[in-house]
């Protein structure tokens, strides 16, 4: 049987020791925990001339995507979730990735392809849907592993449990939630760290933390990777 087709929006990097110029890059823990899932990563390069994506261009280049895996990375711009100004520590905003991000995920709630959004990519998936984000949180998630408890049905079923340890670097949160969405799981200060989107057609998990960086060791955290594979699978 074919692996399933895992779409992952690359992200831009200034610079890649093995390239003289700059690069598209995923990371490699991501790629790897979709193989391990048995699903087949293929990276997609972010295009959106000027800070302008075309739904259409991205509906057509997205078609292929059996699921989509929307991955960290920087910060959106504040003035995606409506705000003027931006916090001094918001950083690496790119709107050519923005827009192309923005136009995937609205592409993929429209279409009903499962989703596993990760760290910016639940953020992504919130402000797509009209949420908003907290440009900086007063004590920031970052090198931080917090007991996250898991309020979420589906969510918990995944992970097979109802807390999970989980391995966080991320100094924004969502704050108004996008329409659809509904907290899954909270760190111990509160911090939403996870939603779902119990009304969607398709599969939908969203993260803050970054599962790729224990799933090689952790089943609950492999697990959520599997869940998408196997929601690809049954499409």
């Amino acid at each position: 049987m074919p692996r399933p087709l895992v779409a992952i929006p690359a992200r831009f990097s200034q610079s890649a020791s093995a390239l003289r110029y700059q690069a598209i890059v995923n990371a490699r823990a991501l790629s790897e925990a979709v193989l391990r899932a048995g699903g087949e990563p293929l990276t997609v390069h972010p295009w959106a001339p000027g800070g302008v994506a075309d739904a259409a261009e991205v509906a057509d280049r997205m078609a292929f995507a059996d699921a989509v895996l929307l991955p960290g990375g920087g910060d959106l711009a504040p003035s995606t979730y409506g705000e003027v100004s931006a916090h001094d520590e918001v950083y690496d905003v790119d709107p050519e990735q923005d827009a192309f991000d923005l136009a995937v995920a609205a592409w993929a709630f429209a279409a009903g392809v499962p989703v596993l959004a990760i760290c910016r990519g639940a953020q992504v998936v919130n402000v797509a849907l009209g949420g908003a984000l907290e440009q900086h949180m007063d004590s920031p998630h970052r090198h931080h592993v917090d007991t996250v408890t898991i309020s979420d049905d589906v969510l918990a079923g995944v992970v097979g449990a109802t807390t999970i340890e989980a391995s966080c670097y991320h100094h924004q949160c969502i704050t108004r939630l996008g329409t659809g969405l509904e907290v899954a799981a909270t760190a111990v200060d509160g911090t939403v760290e996870a939603v779902a989107a119990p009304g969607r057609p398709g599969w939908f998990v969203g993260v803050q933390w970054h599962p790729e960086d224990t799933a090689h060791e952790d089943a609950g955290q492999q697990a959520l990777f599997d869940a998408l594979v196997t929601a690809a699978r049954a499409r």
